[in-house]
């Protein structure tokens, strides 16, 4: 079996890929943040997106047969790790010091 298919690329994102080159070589000195700020900045300057959202759409329909499979072979990892995304469990919340010592005179009290 095998890892969990990885989810797919935005249009966006499958166009900035495929542009990124391009403005590496327009601005030479644009530090990685500029170069996605200045994407960002080119795709939503953009009329029609309608070739890169065909792209996703198709990636989009290739990870959920993708999924179908991994789910029926088991749908699980290999190892038997499995990554949950998202938030990690909350902690318990600390208690004040004054809520610690009302409880020790109540537990005081009790004896």
């Amino acid at each position: 079996m095998s890892d969990k298919p990885k989810r797919p690329l935005s249009a966006y994102m499958i166009w900035l890929n495929s542009a990124r080159e391009q403005i590496k070589r327009e601005n030479p000195n644009f530090k990685v943040t500029e170069i996605a700020k200045k994407g960002g900045e080119m795709w939503r300057a953009m009329k029609d997106k309608s070739e890169w959202e065909a792209k996703a759409a198709k990636a989009k329909e290739n990870y959920e047969d993708a999924v179908k499979e991994f789910q029926a072979n088991g749908g699980s990892s290999a190892n038997g790790n499995s990554k949950k995304r998202g938030k990690a469990a909350k902690k318990p919340a600390k208690k004040s010091k004054k809520a610690e010592s009302d409880e020790d005179e109540e537990d005081e009290d009790s004896e």
